[in-house]
């Protein structure tokens, strides 16, 4: 249990109980994820293969000038995602967060992590 103090505009002092119920991450991942790829942070972005670009405009992620479009995604959110990477188990090496994202085997991303299916390519 948290006791969380709030002070209001009028200086009165509100006690407010949370009880937290905390679901760990290290569970098990849901059936049929094969890895849990933890997400990492990068300097410059990862370069998208020419297969990742076809595969975003086909799916109307990405318009024709190249400009990444994807529906519920800030343009903030996007620019962080794009200075992000993952050593991806099917393809053995590190690829963009976005790659990653259109992937077929992509499941989920869970706080810092990527549950992936693991088929191969």
């Amino acid at each position: 249990m948290i006791l969380l103090n709030l002070t209001l505009a009028k200086g009165h002092i509100v006690a407010l109980r949370l009880t937290l119920l905390l679901v760990m991450m290290s569970e098990a991942p849901p059936e049929g994820v094969k890895y849990t790829v933890p997400i990492k942070q990068v300097e410059k972005s990862v370069k998208i293969t020419d297969q990742a670009k076809a595969e975003l405009q086909s799916s109307g992620m990405m318009d024709e000038k190249g400009k990444l479009k994807i529906k519920g995604v800030s343009p903030k959110m996007l620019k962080r995602m794009k200075l992000e990477a993952v050593d991806c188990p099917v393809l053995n090496r590190e690829i963009g967060f976005l790659q990653c994202y259109v992937c077929k085997n992509f499941f989920s991303r869970p706080m810092g992590k990527v549950y992936c299916k693991g088929d191969p390519l």
